[in-house]
């Protein structure tokens, strides 16, 4: 990846015809297609099914039972095995209707979907500490021209923009077209992202980095992307996901 702007064009799903029938016609659900609520882009049932996170391991971001549940927990597989980012936050589980948001967004340029989620995000974390830079975990620059847009960086500007935090999509290179991670089982998804993220330029990474990503599953791809900003310098990287596997 050559620089910080998507190959895709936003004109293909956001263009003057898509403006115009937002002016002319009342806005509908992204979701379901029944007209909106108003304040975003959802009726007021898919608005209210939203799986907004509930109390989660503040390392990996997976849901904490009561008694655990509480501020600054952490799950016991984190408290036997910290993993490189200091924190990990999610605004949503993975399940309707970010299930049927976020596949659009990464798959079929739908760039609406993306910002009605970094809206959402923007929400879930305007509480949280500001870091230097918010990172998109970038695709390999082959996958980039497959796809033409990094689903990643679509999330990251909105939510950068909303929160006062500038985005640096060109600090982190990934140096191979690794795998699909979604093929493969825990232990071959972080054997498949070995080394397989650098930090690019000669100077040192801003201190506290936040990577920015659509679906967090096992977190290998983040511990990897984790693991190049350290190496470089950084003294402290978070996740800032929008939906976790459970």
């Amino acid at each position: 990846m050559s620089g910080p702007v998507n190959l895709a064009r936003a004109a293909a799903v956001d263009g003057w015809l898509a403006r115009l029938g937002r002016g002319l016609w009342a806005p509908r659900c992204l979701v379901c297609g029944e007209q909106a609520a108003g304040r975003i882009d959802l009726c007021a049932r898919c608005e209210a099914a939203l799986p907004w996170m509930p109390a989660a391991c503040l390392a990996c971001a997976m849901p904490l039972r009561p008694p655990a549940a509480g501020a600054g927990r952490l799950c016991s597989a984190c408290q036997r095995a910290p993993p490189p980012l200091a924190e990990t936050h999610a605004a949503f589980l993975y399940g309707f209707p970010v299930d049927r948001l976020l596949p659009r967004l990464k798959f079929h340029r739908d760039l609406a979907a993306g910002r009605l989620l970094a809206e959402a995000m923007a929400v879930a974390f305007a509480a949280r500490p500001r870091p230097d830079a918010l990172v998109p975990v970038p695709l390999h620059r082959a996958r980039l021209r497959q796809r033409g847009y990094n689903q990643a960086l679509e999330l990251a500007r909105p939510l950068g923009r909303r929160l006062g935090i500038g985005v640096r999509p060109e600090l982190l290179r990934r140096t191979r077209d690794t795998d699909p991670q979604s093929r493969l089982d825990a232990a071959a998804r972080a054997a498949n992202l070995d080394e397989a993220f650098e930090v690019r330029g000669t100077g040192a990474a801003p201190p506290h980095v936040v990577l920015v990503d659509d679906v967090m599953t096992t977190g290998a791809t983040l511990h990897a992307a984790a693991d190049a900003l350290l190496d470089a310098g950084a003294w402290r990287v978070d996740a800032w996901v929008c939906a976790r596997a459970p």
